[in-house]
């Protein structure tokens, strides 16, 4: 009889805790809406990567005139106001060339590319110095992307636009329904945008351009920083 009493007074105990576990588990009435937010910004600096590429008879020989030719655009660089933390030289690569014919273990020629990743503050001098490293050697520029040093200022404004706009959603919707919107409940970022590179055709056809009387060759444009998040808000 103790025991089956006991076991009985264990059973309601382990109910009743478990209801109450219950409905502290319980999720309040919510409504869960996102938000999207949008900022434009002016870049303000460009980063790009110029070099060379050498076709010679030897391994040599191709290393020694890619040396060359990127010493002088390096030089060329800062003589022309590019500071010196933003001109790095990024990689030197040699590879053989063959003739395509089968069996063939000797090299016809080596060709050897040198990179370098440049940093331009000064916009307005970016045709001019396109120019002068074309003049100066460089026979490839490749990855040119707009940038803005404000990035993470515009990426937290954008941000708070998207938490705004989810806001008013549920504040639209709630008030459809007779209801209020309390405080959050849960937030989740979607993330923010890094603007990308924009592409652009090579360095000769632009030199061209330029010299036939195309003027200035850059435009701006307008960065698209971006922001998304989704937000549960409790009904009151």
């Amino acid at each position: 009889m103790k025991t089956a009493l006991a076991f009985a007074s264990a059973f309601l105990l382990s109910f009743f805790v478990s209801s109450a576990q219950a409905q502290q588990n319980a999720l309040p009435p919510l409504v869960t809406t996102s938000g999207v937010g949008e900022v434009r910004a002016t870049p303000d600096q460009i980063t790009f990567q110029t070099g060379v590429e050498i076709r010679a008879k030897t391994l040599e020989e191709a290393r020694r005139e890619a040396d060359k030719r990127t010493t002088a655009l390096i030089s060329y660089l800062k003589k022309n106001g590019v500071e010196d933390k933003h001109v790095q030289t990024a990689y030197l690569s040699i590879q053989p060339i063959y003739s395509g014919e089968y069996g063939q273990t000797t090299p016809q020629s080596y060709m050897a590319t040198r990179s370098i990743s440049v940093t331009l503050t000064k916009l307005n001098k970016y045709d001019e110095l396109m120019s002068g490293l074309y003049n100066a050697g460089a026979n490839r520029v490749d990855g040119i992307s707009y940038q803005s040093t404000q990035l993470k200022k515009h990426q937290e404004e954008a941000r708070k636009k998207a938490v705004q706009e989810a806001r008013q959603k549920a504040v639209s919707l709630a008030s459809e329904l007779g209801a209020k919107v309390g405080r959050p409940y849960q937030i989740n970022e979607g993330g923010s945008n890094a603007p990308g590179p924009i592409m652009y055709k090579s360095m000769m056809v632009r030199q061209e351009a330029a010299m036939d009387g195309g003027g200035n060759t850059l435009a701006l444009g307008e960065l698209l920083i971006t922001s998304t998040v989704e937000v549960s808000f409790i009904l009151e």
